[in-house]
């Protein structure tokens, strides 16, 4: 974003998610535009243990989900970011994976919205799919490690100058001073958005995750189960997701629990023995002591919004308006203005496999916005 005298502008990029440093990313690489990033985040890509954020703990897949059905701006970031992930399998990041997933319903592969989306798409032979399900289907679909994803991107943006600052954020006015008085502010903090003085966005929701990362060499396909309920609490989405890895090679993501409004980020091991059983129905392997080591559990949860995600810009006026009178009393005081706020939060269960066509979307904003005080 080069401004009329040559200097570079301000992107000030909230979160350090996948859509965050996809975002910055996008930005710092961009041949036309000349961008000064600085990525603002409580979480960075190096605190893997912390639950505060969902990006360690995702499937970190492209698999089929309702949204990309019904949605057209979902199912063009999908394609774009399938496609950018296809492309990236080469640098050993990205994990080119064969994928079965059945059906106990009979089913019509020409009513599946994603089949021209995917290589390899095909209808499984009955004699390919196991008791009890009646339908199945196979493609070819990928898989990143998050633990090594995201430390690549912080590490290409480190490369390019983008400065990471941790801070936890409480309200936009607290970004002013480095968005400075033409620079632009992308909102991507996920589940903060919720608590942020600013954006206070109640239609913000959690889904629970709970899954077990295992080594286990024997597996080598994406296997999951169509038609798991996802509509009520304790609802499960039986998947098996083999990843790429140098430090931990063989891995692969058992999932799983998809419980929407939840926000318990305990350990539930009855629910995880019950993970355990239905991926085994998948992967017999799986139950062989010197073929699976189980190295973890995880919760996370994942951002999800009610009329799905936030992808706009908005100018945001000082001093802000909040939602209550009990803003804390240094946040109180605020001298009028304005800034422009590119919001991307609330993928929910998506966030990996929408990212790289959600940060282009993103970056397009970006640049349609005058470079010139948004007031």
């Amino acid at each position: 974003m080069t401004d009329i005298d040559g200097s570079q502008g301000e992107l000030v990029v909230l979160g350090a998610g996948v859509i965050g440093l996809t975002i910055g990313y996008l930005a710092a690489t961009d041949p036309y535009f000349s961008f000064r990033v600085t990525i603002v985040a409580r979480d960075m890509p190096e605190d893997m243990d912390s639950q505060a954020w969902a990006s360690p703990f995702a499937g970190a897949s492209w698999s089929p989900m309702p949204a990309g059905g019904i949605d057209q701006r979902v199912y063009n970031w999908e394609r774009v970011s399938y496609n950018k992930f296809w492309d990236m399998i080469p640098t050993g990041l990205v994990k080119k994976l064969p994928s079965r997933i059945y059906s106990k319903q009979a089913g019509d592969p020409a009513e599946l919205w994603w089949k021209k989306l995917v290589c390899g798409f095909r209808e499984l032979d009955q004699s390919e799919i196991p008791e009890p399900y009646k339908f199945g289907v196979g493609f070819y679909t990928i898989s990143v490690n998050p633990h090594e994803y995201l430390l690549w991107l912080k590490s290409e943006l480190s490369s390019r100058s983008v400065v990471f600052e941790r801070r936890q954020v409480r309200s936009l006015e607290e970004l002013r001073p480095l968005v400075g008085t033409r620079g632009i502010l992308v909102n991507a903090s996920s589940l903060g958005s919720r608590s942020i003085i600013g954006v206070e966005d109640t239609k913000l929701y959690p889904i629970r995750g709970q899954a077990i990362l295992v080594q286990s060499p024997g597996l080598h396909e994406f296997l999951a189960l169509q038609g798991d309920d996802h509509s009520t609490q304790g609802g499960d989405s039986t998947y098996i997701i083999p990843r790429p890895g140098a430090t931990h090679p063989s891995t692969a993501l058992l999932g799983g629990t998809f419980q929407p409004g939840n926000w318990d980020t305990s350990l539930d091991m009855d629910t995880a023995q019950r993970i355990f059983e239905n991926c085994a129905k998948l992967a017999p392997s799986l139950k062989d002591n010197n073929e699976t080591k189980i190295l973890r559990h995880q919760v996370g949860l994942r951002p999800a919004r009610e009329g799905g995600a936030r992808l706009e810009a908005e100018v945001v006026e000082f001093p802000l308006i909040c939602t209550h009178n009990l803003a804390p009393w240094s946040l109180a005081a605020s001298e009028s203005g304005s800034m422009h706020v590119v919001h991307a939060y609330g993928f929910g269960a998506g966030g990996y496999q929408a990212s790289w066509g959600a940060a282009a979307d993103v970056l397009t904003l970006v640049k349609s916005l005058s470079l010139t005080s948004p007031a």
